[in-house]
Order: C-alpha cells, then sequence, then structure tokens
C-alpha cells in the first residue's frame, strides 16, 4: 500500500510517495516519487498517481522521472545559505550580534572548499605555465595609486529606491531612467551616487586618508618591473594573485555572490603591443565551444545566445589572439572543476569600465539567474601609463625579441573565488530521493573531507586497522575517522557534505587486509589492498581511474 511521508530538510518541508514492499522475507520501504512542497499539492499528485498505479497505467519509465524529480531541481539561494549554515561550511559575520550585512565567515568545511578552488586555480594558471609567476600585494597602498588607477573617480554606483515595494538597490549610471524596479515593476527613484571605495585613515597624529584595495591589479602593476628583474621575466609574462578586496555595495545580496569583503583571483599578463600573434594557441583554444551573447544582438535587446567556437570569434575580430587564448583557457578551467553551465557575453561599448577597450563576462546559471562568474578585459596599456605619469617613475621594460623599450598592453582574466563557490554548492546540491538524504556532489578534487574511514563496528581490532590508515592517509589527504553511529548514517553524513569516498573496515579486513571503498554519487563499492589504499584513492581523486578499474568488484 503506498502513502505519503513529510521530509523535513535544511527547514523545508518535502512530501514523498512510499511504499513497503516484502523483499527476502524482510519489509523495505521504496520511495515511489516525489511530491512538492505543500500538503495539498502532495495528495492531490499522490491521489494521481495511485489511481494511474491501480489501473496499471503508469509506464516505469515515468515513475522513474518522478522518483529523480528533486534530485534535479534547484535548491534556492536562501536554502542552499541555510544548508551552508547547517553544515559548517559558512555563517554570517558575527552572527551572535545579528549579522553585518555584506560580510561571512567561512566554517570548517567551507575554509576547506575555499581553499581547494584556491590551489585549483593556482596550479592551473601558475605552475602549470610556464610564462607566470605569482605575488601577494598589501590590502592597503599609497593613496595615490587609487587617484591613478581611476578608482576613486569612477569607481562609484548608483543607489536607487522603489517607492512603491519599498526596495533598495543599485543601478548601472547607463541604466539611470531606462530600468523599472526588479521586484515590483514600478519607477525608481535615484538617491545620488556613492563611491565603492573602503576609506580609512593611515596613521595616528599625521592621519592619512588611504583606501581598502577595490581589486588585486593594482598591486601587480605597481610592482610589474620590480617582478619582471627580479624574477628575470622576458614578454609576454603574467602575474597572478588571489587576495581579499572590499566594495561597499549599496545592496548586498544573494548570499555570497554580492558582498563587501570577497577574494579575487586575476592576474595582468604582459604583452609586448607590437605583439600579434599568440604561439600558445592551438586547437584545444580554437574549438573550444561555449554559449555567445554579442554586442550587436544586445543593442537589439535581445537575449538569443549562439553556440559559437573561439576561432569564429577570432575570425569577427570581437578579440585579440592572447585575449581568445586566456579566455578559452578560462573556459577550460571552469569545465575542468565542473562548471559546464556557463555563457560568453561581449560588453558593449556604452557598458566598458573606464580601463577596458573589449571586455567578455564569463556568466553561471545560478538559481537567482545567469550572473557573472569570471570575466576577461583588454586593459591596454591604461593602467601601466597612469602609474607611469602619477608616479613620475619609468615604467618601461626592454624587450629581447623586438629590441625594444616599451610598455606593455595587458590582458586581465578575473575570477570571483567566492562566486566560484557559490557555483559548486549549487550545483552540487542533489536531494536523493531513494537514500532520503542529501549528497554533496562536489568533484573529488574539491571536497573538503576527501576520505571517511569507518569501522564497521566498534571493536578494538577494527578501530586500530581504521586508526593505522587514517594516520597513513593523512599525510597527503584530509581524511577523517568515524565510528559513531551505524555504517547508514556514517553514509549519509558523508554524502551530505560531500565526501566522495567511504573507507570501511570489517572482518575481512583482517583476514585479507583489504578495505572497502564506496564511491559517494553511485553507492558503488570496491575492494582494495590497505597498502594500495593511498596510491588509489588518489588516483580516484585526480580523475587517473575509474571506480570500476581500481578494485574488485563488491556485489
Amino acid at each position: 500500500m503506498a502513502f505519503v511521508v513529510k521530509k523535513t530538510i535544511s527547514g523545508k518541508d518535502y512530501y514523498y510517495l512510499n511504499e513497503n514492499k516484502r523483499i527476502d522475507g524482510k519489509v523495505k520501504t521504496k520511495s515511489l516519487a516525489y511530491l512538492g512542497k505543500t500538503k495539498k499539492e502532495a495528495e492531490k499528485k499522490a491521489k494521481e498517481i495511485i489511481e494511474n498505479m491501480e489501473k496499471k497505467e503508469i509506464p516505469k519509465e515515468k515513475m522513474k522521472k518522478e522518483e529523480q524529480k528533486i534530485e534535479s531541481s534547484k535548491i534556492s539561494i536562501d536554502d542552499l545559505a541555510n544548508f551552508c549554515k547547517a553544515k559548517g561550511f559558512i555563517f554570517r559575520s558575527s552572527d551572535i550580534y545579528g549579522g553585518f550585512a555584506g560580510f561571512w565567515d567561512f566554517g570548517p568545511l567551507g575554509i576547506e572548499l575555499l581553499n581547494n578552488i584556491k590551489k585549483e586555480w593556482w596550479n592551473f594558471f601558475v605552475h602549470q605555465k610556464e610564462n607566470m609567476v605569482g605575488m601577494e600585494a598589501s590590502i592597503i597602498s599609497h593613496p595615490r595609486t587609487w587617484v591613478a588607477s581611476g578608482h576613486v573617480a569612477n569607481f562609484s554606483d548608483v543607489a536607487v529606491y522603489c517607492p512603491k515595494c519599498k526596495l533598495s538597490t543599485k543601478i548601472d549610471k547607463s541604466e539611470v531612467g531606462k530600468v523599472k524596479c526588479e521586484k515590483c515593476g514600478g519607477q525608481y527613484e535615484v538617491k545620488g551616487e556613492f563611491s565603492l571605495m573602503f576609506k580609512t585613515k593611515v596613521g595616528a597624529l599625521d592621519a592619512v586618508d588611504a583606501y581598502l584595495r577595490g581589486e588585486t591589479a593594482q598591486g601587480m602593476f605597481m610592482d610589474f618591473k620590480l617582478i619582471q628583474q627580479t624574477s628575470r621575466m622576458q614578454l609576454p609574462f603574467g602575474i597572478a594573485q588571489i587576495g581579499r578586496c572590499f566594495r561597499n555595495e549599496i545592496a548586498p545580496r544573494d548570499f555570497l555572490f554580492r558582498s563587501r569583503e570577497f577574494h579575487i583571483g586575476e592576474f595582468e599578463f604582459f604583452i609586448n603591443p607590437e605583439e600579434k600573434k599568440c604561439e600558445l594557441l592551438d586547437a584545444k583554444h580554437f574549438d573550444v565551444e561555449f554559449n555567445f551573447l554579442d554586442a550587436e544582438t544586445q543593442r537589439e535587446e535581445k537575449s538569443i545566445l549562439k553556440k559559437v567556437q573561439m576561432k569564429e570569434l577570432l575570425k569577427k575580430e570581437k578579440l585579440e589572439e592572447w585575449h581568445a587564448y586566456w579566455l578559452a583557457e578560462q573556459i577550460i578551467w571552469l569545465k575542468k572543476i565542473g562548471l559546464t553551465e556557463i555563457k560568453i557575453r561581449e560588453h558593449t561599448k556604452d557598458e566598458l569600465s573606464h580601463y577596458s577597450s573589449a571586455t567578455f563576462d564569463i556568466d553561471y546559471e545560478y538559481p537567482f539567474g545567469s550572473k557573472e562568474i569570471a570575466g576577461n578585459a583588454n586593459r591596454g596599456q591604461f593602467d601601466l601609463t597612469n602609474h607611469q605619469r602619477e608616479s613620475k617613475q619609468n615604467l618601461e621594460i626592454f624587450d629581447e625579441k623586438y629590441k625594444n623599450k616599451v610598455l606593455p598592453k595587458v590582458i586581465e582574466p578575473t575570477f570571483g573565488i567566492e562566486r566560484i563557490f557559490l557555483a559548486v554548492l549549487t550545483k552540487a546540491y542533489n536531494y536523493d530521493s531513494e537514500r532520503q538524504n542529501v549528497v554533496l556532489k562536489i568533484p573529488a578534487i574539491l571536497s573538503p573531507i576527501k576520505a571517511a574511514v569507518f569501522p564497521i563496528v566498534k571493536r578494538e581490532d577494527l578501530e586500530k586497522i581504521s586508526e593505522e590508515i587514517v594516520n597513513n592517509l593523512k599525510k597527503d589527504l584530509h581524511v577523517v575517522y568515524d565510528s559513531s553511529g551505524s555504517i547508514g548514517r556514517r553514509y549519509s553524513r558523508n554524502d551530505e557534505i560531500g565526501t566522495p569516498y567511504c573507507i570501511t573496515i570489517d572482518d575481512e579486513s583482517i583476514k585479507n587486509k583489504d578495505a572497502t571503498i564506496r564511491d559517494r554519487d553511485t553507492k558503488k563499492q570496491i575492494r582494495v589492498k590497505i597498502s594500495e589504499l593511498k596510491n588509489i584513492l588518489n588516483q580516484l581523486i585526480n580523475g587517473e581511474i575509474e571506480l570500476d578499474n581500481a578494485g574488485k568488484k563488491v556485489k
């Protein structure tokens, strides 16, 4: 007999149609379908399904589709924020005082995920590139930095207010008088233009006005010549940095997406202005395919996406070769960490930043809409020219290839690290109706915890082997030991926080010196020798081997 059950997940109610069946002499509960979020909706849908089942009119394919519905549904941004708090990923900063708008703290799992994202970014864009070095600049720099960069004069937003629904937000200067309230469609009232720079005082008796940096780029421009000399770099080359930035946002919102303190990962790539060819461009870059929204389509007030390859943008002279190379590399990296739901949007001329001659946004499909996750700007010689003029220091360098002194032009790929963090969690969040718990399908390379080790029961000999395995694996991987609760509950706990592999020690482990590895996403299990565990886990995490080929399958 089928019956309706309610499950509460992250404070939200979900209804399912379950059925008890006797299998091999035991009564087991099977979830037949997801029914919705309200009791009324669930009862109505359950009635229809039961009637069809009685008439034997419901195909197995449809039942399977119903059963998997919630797995593919999007989680709201508010529900994701609640989930992150409950699991220790993200907390409101100063939570005991009611929080502080636009500021967030990373919890134990959150900091691991954040660091793993930064590590993968650094490996891909710095360590794996021959022409890239890194640095970390000070958060506060000389006040003239921001005069030269144009931030003091241009880094501002227009604050608007809707008297109809009381919404306060910001809009671009180009949108004044053109856009209506995003919430109710009412007419905005302009409240003024506000600087996004956080101002502070440096010094005590002779305090001077200074700013918290609004971007990491300026530190790389100011140290560009020092780094070129000390690292013996030749054009073309890049300087990379991941660091905290601060923007006094008028209306911080959408959880981590728009906050007042955040991390940017970006690099400035310096090129001789005479350099037109990029020798690193190859078929891998030319054939990169993506959804594209060009400037012409936007000027027609349309949002039709076109599936294109990078070579088509080059043919239409939408961007220069070095620009195309780094945009392709950005797309390749985002897809490598599982973020395939992206599109590229070309900036129209009236929305270009004060420093850019060509900019492309990389947008991700979040639950609250398609929003920018990364960008790529051709900054030309804007910054170096301005810093050279303001500082009265010669920033030209000698180019061995062209045998001339030049002020390089710059291509700047930029990533919002918190926005990537948010996208990874958004995509990873799944509710498995069969397991009746959340499965956080974070790519293994990014997962906060790589593996959990369990003795199948609390017994001294099994616990001893488990602890020895943990101590050995900890030298290379972030692993945890868990002996509390049933084995099923331990699996569920780790599914919910994204642990890709669970290792179980049982009686066979004592006899055969092996262990079970269970995969988070498929629930498949294999047995491998304990002596080979570390090597096999590393291969699985790095995607070098499939689970089915890593050991003996467990039926």
